[in-house]
């Protein structure tokens, strides 16, 4: 009985290359997910950095514009800021330097890299438009209303904004990209009775 053989049982002693590739493939699948949800991430983020400087350069206008109220009137501009190359802003004053300064700050000559200018979001363009006009007149007493506004280019295409400040510009690649963000000021009209 010392001899009798006992049933042979088959182990498996490893794995199989089918099973190697079949984990390789799912890793593959799995890594390929992350890298879509980082880029997705990296959008999301170039969004949202765009956003807090536009609302920066947005306030500062905002800042200027308060501390010159009584002329308000030398804000208004039908042309749109930040188009062009940075201006020199030396020797003007009032509303005209403001606005130098401003359109500046709107094409990012703020901060340089390699002679470049990148201190503001992807095509920066600002707009001061009057809402409704000063009336001082006795008895009736209406301030201006003006609305002072910052445009740039998003990275994914969203509902076009409803602000016409920089609209139908080729810079943007179509309204859906085009990205704006707006403030209401007042200006009083100071010798109301």
């Amino acid at each position: 009985m010392l001899n009798q053989q006992l049933p042979h049982r088959k182990y498996q002693a490893g794995t199989t290359l089918l099973e190697v590739m079949v984990t390789i493939v799912i890793l593959a699948f799995g890594l390929l997910g992350l890298a879509g949800l980082q880029m997705k991430t990296r959008t999301i983020e170039l969004e949202s950095y765009q956003r807090s400087q536009a609302m920066i350069i947005l306030n500062d206008m905002v800042s200027r514009f308060h501390m010159s109220r009584i002329n308000a009137a030398g804000y208004i501009s039908g042309a749109v800021a930040g188009e062009g190359d940075v201006e020199q802003c030396a020797g003007k004053t009032g509303a005209a330097f403001d606005l130098c300064e401003w359109g500046n700050a709107l094409r990012g000559a703020g901060e340089s890299l390699g002679g470049t200018n990148v201190g503001a979001m992807i095509g920066a363009r600002g707009c001061i438009t009057e809402i409704q006009a000063p009336d001082a007149t006795a008895g009736t007493c209406v301030p201006g209303i003006y609305e002072i506004t910052v445009t740039w280019q998003g990275m994914f295409k969203t509902a076009a904004p409803n602000n016409t400040c920089a609209q139908d510009l080729d810079i943007y690649g179509g309204d859906e990209l085009r990205r704006a963000i707006s403030l209401r000021v007042s200006s009083g009209t100071g010798s109301c009775i």
